[in-house]
Order: structure tokens, then C-alpha cells, then sequence
């Protein structure tokens, strides 16, 4: 053996030198991966200097309205998490995949149609399918993986899809696997999305693409108009709705429901993953004919494994707890109007519609990050958002609000965010 590498394998085993540096150290050298290590570090350079690198904080505990942060002494008030109604560690909820896990196992080692479908994947997409009101349901690894397989699905070169220039990454990623015509048009602006249908009028199929709410803006799809615009021009709606389901409309049912388009909504994809109990998966439900197709010809759903039993049982307790006439959803709105009306008064811009997604306009990266970490310091869990998730120019402090919180929880954020806002003169 080489006599330096012998040295280094003698301080490794003495615990002097980190494993992976051995490693490297060891290995022949390779000039092709020296290359492109040398020219990521010089992008991740980039990344810190510009006060865009995307820290990740630990949690020691559980989601709720209050957490453990490692290196945080005390407990936190969590203001960015996508559990909106705080079913995440609802004890139903948890019993639930407790109970699926004995019963069902830890998971299936297969997908759907080779020996990966149980009753209660069947019983989940039946129940999906009744709340939503449509025919079937197909269920998913995430809401990513079912915009990843409907559009090269259910779209040839010889149709075309129109998008909001908005529209979450994994829509805009499903998209470009597909071979039809692609159309972006401006955000929310029908005008420009009718000029798009005119064009792509020698298309067979069209479909039209759109966030229900658009998650970092938290304002809403104008459904009405793009609805009106399909029947003109004989085209399907397509929403994802990962940012609605559980809580928008009277009932929870979403977008559609809240903007009274239930019956002109072709397709309708979302989360398991956010206000439905929060751990994984994802569905599209719709036409059954359509759903069929997906099951025979969608890549993430043939070649991913099926969702876990557990996972499967807590998302269906939640629909049980929703179809059973549950108030969450008008809890999470008086919660959110308290915050936007008094966050406004104080001074700040806060985006979009009447929504639990309330972004707090910044504009300078680091500035929203140092804001971030100062209300972290005071007890409150949020995060700054910039480029490349949103415009430069356009970052911002996200805050989500759920059902979980109380009024005194919500006024304890305003508080602080006055506090920190004052001390970094962005507001007087």
C-alpha cells in the first residue's frame, strides 16, 4: 500500500481525520470529477456570497404550532408549515397509521400492478373520489409525481398545453416531458390566455393549467374566466390543487368549490402532503376514462413503489374527519383574516388573497433571511424565500397559517414581526 495512504488509514482509524476526506484523498485521481467538483463549489461560492443559501434547521419534535428547534432553547411557534389544518400529529390521525402498520405492514416492495395494491389503496381512492365529486382517483408517490405523469400521458404532438407563468415547478416540469405545443401565458391575465387559445386553435386536444392557489403569492386562479374561456374555445381545466384541498370552499373541497366551478374543472390534482395529514402522496381524480389511461400508461405511478399503509390510513382518517363536518376550515380563516388585517396596519405588504399562505414582502434576500433568523431568536419559526424560488426583487418571509394556532398564538407573531421590522426600519 501506498505509504501516505497507510498514514492516513492509521489517523482515520484513530478518528483524526474524517471519513470522507480519507476517502477522497484515496482514490485515483479523476480529472473529469475534479472539474465539475471545482466548478459546483464555485456555484455553491456564488450561492452564500449572494445570501441565497437555503439553511436547513433541525426539528427535534413532532409538527404542531409549537416545536423544537435544535441549538433553540425553549419551544417555537411554527409559522411555515404546510399543515394547515394540524392533522399532521392529530391523535386520530397518528392511531390511524399506527393500527395500518400492524395490519398492513411497513410497506408493499412493489408497485400498484404487480403485487403493490391493497385494500386500503382502493378504499382511499374511492373516498377521494367522493369527496371531490368525480369518478376516480389515481393515487401517487406526491403531487409532483402526478403532475409528472398526466401531461405525457394524456398529451400527443398533436395537442397543446397552456400554463400559468407561475404554475408550481412540477407542473412546469410534467409539462416539458409532454410532446404537445406549449403555451405560457402571463400571470392571471386572461387576455393573454384567450390570445394563446386563438392560437393554438389547430390543435386536437388543449388543456389549460393552472395552480388553484399559487403557494408562494397565495393568490388565486381567476377560475371563473378560465372556465368561461375553455367552453368558448373547447378546452379542459386542469388545477393543481396542493395549497386548497381540506380547507377552501364551505366544505374544504377547494378552488372550485370556493369559486363555484365545481362542474367545469376537468382534472384535479393534489397533496397528501399538507393540509391531508401531511406525511406523503399525491392524486389526480377525474374522468374514470382518464384516470384508466394513467394507470396503464403514467411512468411515476408504474414505476414507483405504492404509498406506504400507514401513510394510506392517516390520509384516510383525515377525510373521514373532513367528511364528517369538521369546522377546521373556518377556524384556519378567521385566524388568517386576524393576521393580514393587523400585519397591514402595521405597515407591512402582505400578498395575495384571503389565504393562509400570508407572504410578507421584502424585496432584499438578505434582509428577509436576517429577519428570519432575529424571529426565529424570538421564538417564532419562519422563513426568508428568495431567488431562486421566487424573483429577484421579490423576496420575501412566507407565513402559513393553521387551524392549530390560537388567537394568542397569532398575535404573538405580529407582535414580534413589528418588533424586528422596527429594528430593521422597515416599518416605523
Amino acid at each position: 500500500m501506498n505509504p501516505s495512504k497507510i498514514i492516513l488509514q492509521n489517523l482515520f482509524c484513530t478518528g483524526k481525520v474524517p471519513r470522507h476526506l480519507f476517502h477522497v484523498s484515496c482514490r485515483k485521481t479523476n480529472k473529469g470529477v475534479d472539474k465539475v467538483l471545482k466548478h459546483v463549489n464555485s456555484e455553491l461560492k456564488a450561492i452564500s456570497e449572494a445570501g441565497l443559501w437555503k439553511h436547513e434547521r433541525v426539528i427535534t419534535t413532532k409538527q404542531g404550532p409549537y416545536i423544537n428547534v435544535q441549538n433553540q432553547d425553549s419551544k417555537i411557534l411554527n409559522f411555515c408549515a404546510n399543515n394547515y389544518l394540524g392533522l399532521s400529529s392529530h391523535p386520530e390521525v397518528v392511531d390511524a397509521g399506527k393500527k395500518a402498520l400492524d395490519e398492513f405492514g411497513a410497506g408493499l416492495s412493489s408497485v400498484r400492478f404487480i403485487c403493490g395494491t391493497q385494500s386500503i389503496h382502493k378504499n382511499l381512492e374511492e373516498k377521494i373520489s367522493r369527496f371531490h365529486n368525480r369518478e376516480d382517483t389515481i393515487l401517487y408517490a406526491s403531487c409532483f409525481d402526478a403532475n409528472a405523469g398526466l401531461f405525457e400521458t394524456l398529451l400527443s404532438q398533436d395537442d397543446a398545453v397552456l400554463s400559468d407563468e407561475l404554475n408550481h415547478a412540477s407542473i412546469i416540469d410534467g409539462i416539458r416531458l409532454c410532446k404537445a405545443s406549449k403555451y405560457r401565458y402571463k400571470h392571471l391575465d386572461m387576455d393573454d390566455l384567450e390570445s394563446k387559445l386563438q392560437e393554438s386553435q389547430n390543435c386536437r386536444h388543449r388543456l389549460i393549467a393552472t395552480d388553484g392557489v399559487f403557494s408562494m403569492d397565495g393568490d388565486f386562479a381567476p377560475l371563473v374566466k378560465i372556465c368561461e374561456l375553455a367552453e368558448k374555445y373547447d378546452a379542459l381545466v386542469f388545477i393543481d390543487e396542493c395549497h386548497a384541498t381540506g380547507f377552501l370552499g364551505k366544505t374544504g373541497r377547494g378552488t372550485d368549490e370556493l369559486l363555484g366551478v365545481h362542474d367545469k374543472v376537468t382534472i384535479i390534482n393534489s397533496t397528501l402532503g399538507k393540509a391531508l395529514g401531511g406525511a406523503a402522496g399525491g392524486y389526480t381524480t377525474g374522468p374514470k376514462p382518464i384516470i384508466d389511461l394513467l394507470r396503464n400508461r403514467s411512468r411515476p405511478y408504474l414505476f414507483s413503489n405504492s404509498l406506504p399503509p400507514p401513510v394510506v390510513a392517516c390520509a384516510d382518517k383525515v377525510f373521514d374527519i373532513l367528511m364528517d363536518g369538521s369546522p377546521l376550515a373556518e377556524e384556519i380563516m378567521s385566524k388568517t383574516m386576524r393576521f393580514r388585517s393587523r400585519m397591514s396596519e402595521a405597515g407591512f405588504t402582505i400578498s395575495g388573497g384571503n389565504h393562509p399562505i400570508c407572504p410578507v414582502m421584502l424585496g432584499d434576500a438578505k434582509l428577509a433571511a436576517d429577519m428570519a433568523n432575529d424571529l426565529l431568536d424570538m421564538g417564532i419559526y419562519v422563513i426568508g424565500f428568495s431567488y431562486p424560488v421566487v424573483a429577484i426583487g421579490k423576496s420575501r418571509i412566507r407565513v402559513q397559517i393553521s387551524a392549530s394556532h390560537s388567537d394568542e398564538d397569532v398575535e404573538r407573531a405580529i407582535d414580534a414581526f413589528i418588533k424586528v421590522g422596527k429594528k430593521h426600519n422597515f416599518i416605523s
